[in-house]
């Protein structure tokens, strides 16, 4: 069982998402609908995993994303999963980025379209690997980024399966699930990991390669 706090100003889709989570045996501890009422119950309540919306009051615009990230900072490794209504790079990039340039680290966070509650297993099993430390971003972000690449990035030092593996690193998925969906074997995942981490130069010590692999994706094919 999962302690949530959750916001969002849809009326509706709140008391869904609670009903939803409810019913898979988490406790909603809160469930508001402004930035404020969200930084105030997480800082009452502490629960295993915050649940957002990017757009939220006043302004509806990064609001809820903005609330994420300040209670990143003020409990650091926080689990976030934020929720958007549209396909944005630049907010899964300033999720990622944001939490580990405040120190907070890069590890339980997530972000998902809204469309994506309607599949209640997929949904319920992100809820849970961000919550367990695991950093999800929606397949079908990962896929425009896919479409949006422009020569010139980081990221074309990869080879096209290298890519793939990247991709599905984005989306959280562990070795045995890309091995999977690939159909490969988990040593032909691991060694395409080792090649996408010495390609981009990331350091074997410096933090979750697998986080710092994703920005790169992010910021390379985004910026």
């Amino acid at each position: 069982m999962l302690r949530v706090v959750l916001a969002d100003d849809a009326v509706l889709l709140r008391a869904g998402l609670v009903e939803l989570l409810s019913r898979s045996g988490h406790e909603v501890l809160a469930a508001v609908g402004d930035p404020e009422a969200l930084v105030r119950a997480v800082d009452d309540d502490r629960p295993d995993v915050v649940i957002t919306d990017v757009r939220m009051p006043p302004g509806f615009r990064d609001e809820g994303l903005k609330a994420a990230l300040e209670l990143r900072t003020r409990h650091p490794g926080l689990p976030v999963l934020v929720l958007s209504q549209y396909v944005a790079t630049a907010y899964a990039t300033q999720l990622l980025s944001g939490s580990g340039q405040s120190g907070a680290g890069t590890v339980g966070l997530g972000y998902l379209l809204k469309d994506r509650v309607g599949d209640v297993s997929e949904f319920l099993d992100a809820v849970r690997r961000v919550a367990g430390g695991g950093t999800v971003i929606d397949p079908e972000v990962v896929r425009t980024l896919l479409v949006q690449q422009t020569a010139g990035r980081p990221l074309d030092k990869l080879t096209p399966r290298e890519r793939e593996v990247l991709a599905l690193m984005a989306e959280g998925l562990n070795n045995q699930s890309m091995a999977q969906r690939l159909t490969v074997t988990e040593a032909a995942v691991v060694k395409h990991a080792s090649n996408i981490f010495m390609k981009l130069d990331l350091d074997p010590v410096e933090g979750n390669r697998r986080v710092l692999a994703v920005l790169a994706y992010l910021r390379g094919e985004s910026a």
